[in-house]
């Protein structure tokens, strides 16, 4: 049933974040799909960890930044998600660069999610830019429709 659940769930398709946190002076990183807005007032979002994950407890009480990536940043995405890219990360201080839109977020509360670990941040600052999203859907990038 997993690879099934797996496989279906799959054709939904969602824009791809990389979150982000910074510990000890060390910027850390995790591709995120599992991403969505809970809350307007008080204004809420929702990130997905997988509880095995090293970025899962970087967010433990932490401040965190959801970049959501531009269709050219998938190499930024692998690299998040463990395949390192041939460039440098342009970071902006917990940002990355250049990102279509950017979410600065104060820990909410967190939650058990199965295998998962649900994390609300309160939204404190947003950012957004001109540009088309990066989205996944049945295991690939792809381009958004016009």
């Amino acid at each position: 049933m997993t690879r099934e659940l797996r496989d279906c769930l799959g054709h939904f398709a969602t824009g791809v974040t990389v979150v982000t946190c910074e510990i000890d002076g060390v910027k850390h990183g995790a591709t995120v799909n599992s991403f969505t807005a809970v809350s307007l007032e008080p204004p809420l979002v929702l990130v997905s960890l997988d509880r095995r994950s090293k970025a899962c407890h970087h967010l433990d009480n932490r401040p965190f930044v959801v970049n959501v990536l531009k269709a050219d940043q998938g190499d930024i995405a692998m690299h998040f998600a463990g395949r390192p890219a041939a460039r440098p990360i342009p970071w902006d201080g917990t940002r990355i660069r250049d990102s279509l839109a950017h979410i600065v977020c104060a820990p909410w509360r967190s939650y058990d999610g199965g295998d998962h670990v649900l994390y609300l941040g309160e939204v404190e600052e947003i950012e957004v830019h001109q540009g088309d999203p990066l989205v996944f859907y049945r295991g690939a990038f792809r381009e958004a429709g016009a």
